[in-house]
């Protein structure tokens, strides 16, 4: 039985390897979002993909990485943007992973964890054999070498779908015109990061990785990368400013409020860090210095909506509903209602428990979900209104909407049929009630199956 187990532990190792992502906290700003729409436009174009195809996301996970699963989605973890100096290195971890979605590295990678199950089933079988004929430790031996074999084998075969993305990926950024030095910059910053952490770089070493060394990746494109006219063209610096705003906005956002202020000391007047300190500021729940800094910011600039969308979310999160809407609905105008944008209108409008503001707050979440169904708390927000208003049919049907995709599939299940119930038969409500339903019922038969028919 320990033979067997050591077989069986390594196929199950084998297996955890090709299971989807498990769910980690998104951060989402209207802001954020719309600078990395920008940086991997030209990138998703040369690619041949649909743009409205590709999401690049942020995962607040402070590790410098970034990955693809099933579907056409990028995400990059926080800790890749604070690690980054420019916008063009971002670029070139977007244009390696979009060579992860066009080689179809994640559907085919069972074809990889295949082949390793089979050399591992064979040396189970050569090893039972020889188990069976008395030869105890020649079957430990032929297991064992068996299970490295077959290691072996998955991880060159996720080695070499790296090294085909990094192929792809500079010649994405060479048909688009982007050059290549932000790429090998970040690849410098990981060999870096694996001498720091006592990385190996021997050959053996590398046997063992599921990425080939950083080392031999910039060895291999620099060559690519510097032969390419794009090499010298310079950074867009519209661009780049506007990565060091987004950079700041992340850490006045996720770090502690006296690093963020160790960080911009009140001395740096710039954009970026006035930035930073209105978001530590808030905070520390110190709504005045919060305000002071985002009035700074609306003195330089009075019509961009990012500085009103911060100055509005300070006065509605600090309990002052009603002085944040003037901002709020005018950052919400200027972007034509941006969903997230719109979302915290919405909910600033319900805030003031103004009965007569309630109404525009249903016309501005309505909006929101239009163009963003994938938003819980814009659905949370609409189904106060429906319920402040008498219609719990509708409420019920928003409630099914946040529900589900909070994975809360047995709550969205009851919802969608109690909207259903309520709602007039054939209408375009009605019947998302009943898709809901079905997709929640379907979703908690397949949790049931990954449990073992356990419910």
């Amino acid at each position: 039985m320990r033979l067997l187990a050591h077989v069986f532990a390594f196929c199950a190792l084998l297996a955890l390897g090709v299971q989807p992502i498990a769910a980690q906290s998104i951060l989402r700003d209207a802001e954020t979002e719309d600078f990395l729409k920008e940086i991997s436009a030209p990138l998703v174009e040369v690619a041949g993909l649909e743009p409205g195809n590709v999401d690049i996301v942020l995962i607040n996970d402070p590790s410098i990485n970034a990955f693809v699963t099933a579907g056409q989605t990028v995400y990059l973890h926080s800790g890749l943007i604070d690690a980054a100096d420019t916008a063009n290195e971002v670029q070139g971890v977007i244009a390696h992973e979009l060579g992860h979605i066009t080689g179809g590295h994640v559907s085919r990678r069972g074809e990889g964890m295949a082949a390793a199950n089979r050399i591992s089933i064979l040396s189970l079988i050569a090893g039972l054999g020889a188990a069976l004929a008395g030869a105890g430790d020649a079957a430990m031996g032929v297991m064992m070498a068996g299970q490295r074999a077959a290691l072996g084998a998955a991880l060159a075969y996720n080695r070499g779908e790296e090294s085909s993305a990094d192929a792809a990926g500079a010649q994405y950024l060479s048909d688009a015109g982007i050059s290549g030095r932000g790429s090998i910059a970040f690849f410098k910053k990981l060999q870096n990061q694996e001498f720091r952490y006592g990385y190996s770089q021997s050959g053996e070493a590398a046997f063992t990785r599921t990425h080939p060394l950083s080392g031999d990746r910039i060895a291999r494109l620099r060559d690519t990368y510097q032969a390419d006219p794009a090499w010298e063209a310079p950074d867009n610096a519209r661009v780049e400013q506007r990565f060091r705003r987004i950079k700041a906005k992340l850490s006045g956002y996720l770090e502690e409020p006296r690093r963020t202020l160790n960080s911009f000391p009140a001395s740096d007047t710039s954009v970026p860090a006035r930035y930073a300190r209105a978001y530590a500021y808030h905070k520390d729940a110190r709504v005045e210095l919060a305000l002071a800094e985002t009035a700074s910011l609306i003195a330089q600039d009075p019509d961009d909506p990012y500085f009103l969308e911060l100055r509005g979310q300070v006065l509605l999160e600090s309990g002052r509903a009603d002085e944040a809407l003037v901002s709020l609905r005018r950052a919400t105008e200027m972007t034509r209602a941006e969903p997230l944008i719109a979302s915290l209108f919405g909910h600033a409008l319900i805030a003031t428990e103004n009965k007569e503001n309630y109404a525009e707050a249903e016309e501005v979440l309505r909006a929101a979900v239009a163009r963003d169904r994938y938003n819980p708390f814009a659905w949370y927000q609409l189904g106060v209104v429906y319920a402040a208003r008498g219609d719990l049919p509708r409420a019920r049907l928003a409630s099914a909407e946040q529900q589900v995709m909070n994975r809360e599939y047995a709550m969205a299940l009851r919802s969608a049929q109690a909207a259903e119930a309520g709602l007039p038969e054939n209408t375009p409500d009605w019947l998302r009630a009943q898709d809901i339903g079905m997709q929640a019922r379907a979703l908690i038969e397949q949790q049931s199956d990954r449990n073992g028919g356990r419910r």
